[in-house]
């Protein structure tokens, strides 16, 4: 995470230029570390069978890190077990009631078909956003939660006609970026979504200065972005699922009789092979950096 030099050492710009961050000898004496409190707005169906696609990445981190489970007092969860949710998670008033929040995850959820209007819980999810563009230095939107910090920033979502479904070839386009500039020049990553955003509105939002695009696929398209404040960052993607999710996924599309759902793309439902697991890593490992980073200590 961190390398301490000589305050005259000559290789240090180089190495900031390659978003290593160099303190000084002194500096390191007066650091007082303490773990980052990350809250993870997890509303996917069965919530707590997904805890784990997430604390595996954040268990990688050199950083010590305190997961903060959010859940919202406007949805009903009838997926997931009461007792579960009564034991671990607290509303995001409670989470930030003695304490600050570090960073913010906000998860996919089964509503992508639905306008945010129409959502149960929108408003409330609103209120948690625009407090935390404000007091937390970095949200993470993954799918559907992406699309709503997008939402956040005037940037519409489509449905689409058929669900965008499988793993993808994808490609790197800001070698520059803290955090997914150092990703491979391409790199594969899960998809599994029935809405996104047209190519076009997102060049444009980059155009008029409100986002930076950091990734695209053929079919998906762009679909890692941020806010140009640097406090929303967008990945509609799914890198932090397991091997077999999007199998699993499948099967349960088709035992809801959702016939218009084909097998994932670049999968072999029999034998499912994990591709991203890199990606996965070094995207958390360096927004996890990219949090400390920009956390008070």
């Amino acid at each position: 995470m961190t390398i301490v030099l000589p305050e005259k050492y000559h290789a240090k710009q180089s190495l900031v230029e390659r978003r290593i961050n160099c303190i000084t000898h002194q500096e390191a004496m007066r650091e007082d570390i303490r773990a980052l409190r990350i809250g993870i707005l997890n509303i996917m169906p069965q919530a707590e069978t997904y805890e784990f696609s997430l604390l595996f990445p954040l268990g990688r981190s050199v950083i010590q890190i305190e997961p903060i489970w959010l859940k919202l007092k406007t949805h009903l969860y009838n997926s997931t077990s009461r007792s579960h949710l009564e034991s671990l998670y607290v509303t995001f008033h409670e989470a930030i009631k003695d304490k600050h929040l570090d960073g913010l995850i906000v998860t996919g959820a089964p509503v992508e078909e639905i306008p945010f209007e129409e959502v149960s819980y929108w408003d409330e999810v609103v209120e948690i956003l625009t407090y935390a563009r404000n007091e937390i230095a970095s949200t993470l939107g993954l799918c559907w939660g992406g699309l709503a910090l997008a939402k956040m920033l005037g940037i519409e979502k489509v449905t689409y006609p058929l669900k965008l479904f499988g793993v993808f070839e994808s490609f790197n386009i800001n070698r520059q970026h803290r955090i997914t500039g150092e990703m491979d020049d391409v790199f594969w990553c899960p998809q599994s979504r029935f809405s996104g955003i047209p190519d076009e509105i997102l060049v444009q939002a980059q155009r008029d200065g409100s986002v930076n695009l950091l990734a695209y696929a053929d079919e998906p398209g762009y679909f890692i972005f941020e806010s140009t404040d640097g406090k929303y960052l967008v990945h509609l993607g799914h890198f932090e699922y397991e091997s077999n999710r999007l199998v699993e996924e499948f099967l349960r599309d088709r035992q809801k009789g959702r016939i218009d759902v084909m097998p994932p793309k670049n999968v072999d439902i029999h034998k499912p092979k994990n591709k991203w697991r890199a990606h996965n890593l070094e995207f958390f490992a360096q927004w996890i950096k990219y949090v400390h980073e920009e956390t008070p200590f």
